[in-house]
């Protein structure tokens, strides 16, 4: 039985060209090239992915949503380096901090979206059993995602000295790391607590929509 394919819709089509528009307006004048180029690496690998996938695997709206909010929180992290984005020296102020939190927003998304993207999957082909069960597996693959990209941090440390400075982001603080990857579970924990109902919503619209595949399952209540 040949795929159906979907078209895609115009929302898709219109955030997509913000992504871009936004991505082109970020790498004009950078405070960094180098650390510019590592921060949007993940958009520039995920939009021609989603829009790959899009025919045969369509995400919910939500996700899609993440997705583009996600994007424009590592383009404007990447235009500035995230210890100099402007927002971040507002919280600054407000929270009278002793640095720069923009970088922990960052990691929060970490945490969040893919803690949506992970549940979608393992709802979709119906991998794993239990409520429980899902929303540990969802917080192991978010700490692994997390301290995969700590590992990345680490290896363009030593590959460019001094350098990767600006790409580390951590301001003098020495538990930069691990507050990194606390924040990214916190991200999930929120994505799991805040969006599984209308996450749950959307899976079951979508596969309402979709083609019976012997991968779907219904979303379990």
């Amino acid at each position: 039985m040949p795929v159906q394919r979907h078209t895609a819709p115009t929302a898709l089509l219109l955030a997509s060209a913000v992504l871009i528009a936004l991505l082109v307006l970020s790498g004009l004048r950078p405070y960094d090239r180098a650390t510019w180029w590592m921060e949007v690496a993940p958009v520039l690998i995920v939009l021609p992915l989603l829009w790959f996938t899009h025919g045969r695997y369509p995400l919910t709206p939500l996700l899609y949503a993440l997705v583009f909010v996600h994007c424009g929180v590592l383009m404007l992290g990447g235009a500035y380096s995230y210890a100099r984005v402007p927002l971040g020296f507002w919280l600054q102020e407000l929270l009278q901090l002793h640095r720069n939190p923009y970088d922990k927003i960052g990691h929060f998304m970490q945490g969040l979206v893919p803690a949506i993207a992970a549940r979608e999957i393992l709802l979709r082909g119906d991998y794993v059993r239990g409520r429980r069960m899902l929303a540990f597996v969802v917080v192991c693959i978010v700490l692994a995602i997390s301290a995969s990209y700590e590992l990345i941090e680490w290896g363009a440390a030593l590959a460019m000295g001094q350098g990767a400075d600006e790409f580390l982001g951590t301001q003098g603080d020495p538990w930069d790391t691990q507050s990194d990857m606390f924040m990214a579970l916190i991200g999930a924990i929120a994505a799991l607590l805040l969006l599984s109902r209308p996450h749950d919503r959307q899976l079951a619209a979508l596969s309402a929509r979709l083609p019976a595949r012997p991968a779907d399952s219904a979303v379990r209540s």
